[in-house]
């Protein structure tokens, strides 16, 4: 048995950054933030959407605690907060949708 199998807590938090995870934009966020930290600019650049969208999208990665911001000369700074996220997104890169 996987051991989070008796574990509903823990279940409960896997459930909640899956859910984070489970919006196409936010998904897409975390995959461009774990190789390098960008603004909400590049974001909003990269991805093709709206900055107010992406800031809504982020503010969610945030409550989760998946992100974070620092501030750099007057810009917000968004980079991955869990470390095995990076992990996720290629194991998710990884699953075949047939």
């Amino acid at each position: 048995m996987v051991a989070i199998a008796s574990n509903p807590g823990k279940c409960e938090q896997i459930a909640q950054i899956l859910k984070a995870l489970g919006h196409p934009i936010r998904l897409r966020i975390v995959a461009l933030l774990v190789d390098q930290e960008l603004h909400v600019g590049a974001l909003s650049e990269q991805l093709r959407v709206p900055q107010a969208v992406v800031s809504q999208q982020l503010g969610i990665l945030r409550m989760r605690r998946l992100v974070e911001r620092t501030r750099n000369q007057g810009r917000s700074i968004y980079s991955i907060r869990e470390p095995r996220l990076r992990q996720l997104v290629e194991c998710m890169e990884g699953c075949r949708v047939d």
